[in-house]
């Protein structure tokens, strides 16, 4: 038995491949490993997406083999993006590596702690394989009460700034039957709280079916006793179907949430970017989700400093977020990426130019939030519990996403994490909303099946993690 240890970074899709990891991990008896410098065994699970994020994975994987002469690690395996991207320069540059595993190969990471025990180097990097279809094995790492859920793997719509097709390969959807199982099993271990993940979750069912089911997959998610909060992450714009926008509106469980990354509104950029809609059709897209589900929470992301953008462009978009006022957005500097076409475009943005286009954009963007947050003053609101400190806690409500959203802070709160109250909000600020509790309303406590799972560790984050067998 091996004290294995696992370093993640990246999105919530790449979370999933590292619980996937644990869960292997775990299956074959090894233990995992919370204090780094305990463990034999330390698994760097990289992001390779853009510039940032591979930086951050090669500063973590130098700081894994460092544990080799620090602590007690004998082997670093790397998996993830930066594997499947990099997977023999890595090995080559960096040579206490120990083994290489490319996405796909959670099967094999059990072997490949026994191979490099015993002193054997590995580098298995191919095709995406398709493994995690049907993958029977998760140690959850969030907290106990919420869960990622992976409906789909891989991306075909070949934006021309995105690596993300040459590195997950194509668009691939999970059998709906193998999603609802996962489901039902994670809502008997007491999770309420259900965030679907994927490249793009709206083409869901397109590579098996002729239409999109999407809508089918979350009325039948819904139907699972003891979900509570079912989330819709990455959206492609121009696949919110009506039927969608109706499912998510007449559904009680379906939050009233839609993350929907539009990268720009300039016709002319969306088309470089190879970005599919208009800026008229996003406009009528977003004008009918608003009529259809008027309380529902907006939430997007742009690309700025995009090879060919004017200055009238960036006006041009300031002018878009002004006039639609999303309840979330983020913004980021184009990054050139090896292998896709945006990075061989002319008519660069100066860095320079570009990040002071970020900050007026997010800038504007402080102003919204902050309006948008205190129209909720005076309301009453549902909210998820997920930290106490003697009377004040904070809180997440349908408006925000785990980790990428705000929070809200809650005043003379007795209830207890994964708990859900009702609010009443009292103030409000740029991204956070201040509310107290109202004791007259009770609650729903957090259903826990203590006996179908164990809590482990703290492996990722601040969470503990929870097995789920399927």
């Amino acid at each position: 038995m091996a004290r294995v240890g696992i370093i993640s970074l990246g999105c919530p899709k790449n979370l999933v491949d590292a619980e996937e990891i644990l869960g292997e991990v775990q299956k074959a008896g090894h233990k995992i490993e919370t204090d780094i410098e305990c463990a034999d065994v330390l698994i760097v699970n990289t992001c390779g997406f853009i510039k940032s994020a591979k930086e951050e994975s090669i500063d973590s994987i130098l700081d894994a083999v460092r544990y080799k002469t620090n602590g007690a690690c004998r082997s670093v395996i790397v998996t993830g993006c930066l594997a499947q991207r990099y997977g023999k320069d890595l090995a080559a540059e960096i040579p206490e590596i120990d083994a290489v595993l490319g996405l796909g190969k959670t099967g094999d990471v059990t072997r490949a702690i026994a191979e490099t025990l015993a002193g054997n180097k590995i580098i298995d990097v191919g095709e995406p394989s398709a493994w995690w279809l049907e993958s029977r094995n998760r140690v959850l790492s969030t907290a106990p009460w919420t869960a990622y859920l992976r409906v789909a793997d891989g991306c075909d719509n070949r934006c021309t700034y995105c690596a993300i097709p040459s590195i997950r390969g194509g668009f691939r959807s999970r059998p709906a039957n193998v999603i609802l199982e996962e489901a039902k099993a994670l809502a008997d271990l007491g999770v309420r709280e259900l965030n679907l993940v994927a490249q793009d979750v709206t083409r869901y069912g397109c590579d098996d079916e002729e239409r999109y089911t999407l809508p089918d997959l979350l009325e039948e998610l819904a139907g699972i006793d003891g979900l509570r909060w079912i989330r819709l992450l990455y959206c492609y714009p121009t696949r919110i179907t009506d039927e969608l926008i109706e499912v998510i509106a007449s559904n009680d469980k379906i939050c009233k949430y839609l993350d929907v990354p539009l990268q720009h509104c300039s016709d002319a950029i969306l088309k470089a970017m190879g970005r599919r809609g208009s800026k008229a059709e996003y406009i009528d897209m977003l004008g009918k989700v608003r009529a259809i589900c008027p309380d529902i929470a907006i939430r997007t992301t742009f690309i700025v400093g995009f090879p060919g953008e004017t200055e009238a462009m960036f006006k041009e978009l300031l002018d878009f977020v002004r006039d639609t006022r999303f309840d979330r957005l983020g913004a980021f500097v184009f990054s050139p990426e090896d292998g896709t076409s945006a990075a061989n475009l002319p008519n660069k943005v100066h860095h320079r130019t570009a990040r002071k286009r970020c900050r007026v954009l997010m800038e504007l963007q402080e102003s919204i939030s902050l309006e948008r947050n205190t129209s909720f003053v005076g309301s009453r609101m549902e909210i998820l519990v997920e930290h106490v400190d003697g009377k004040h806690a904070i809180g997440r409500s349908y408006r925000d996403a785990p980790d990428i959203d705000g929070i809200v802070r809650i005043k003379d709160c007795t209830a207890s994490p994964g708990q859900f109250i009702t609010v009443e909000i009292i103030d409000a600020e740029h991204h956070d909303l201040i509310g107290k509790h109202l004791h007259d309303h009770v609650g729903t406590q957090m259903r826990l099946n203590t006996k179908a799972f164990s809590m482990c560790a703290k492996v990722i984050g601040d969470a503990e993690v929870q097995t789920s067998s399927v």
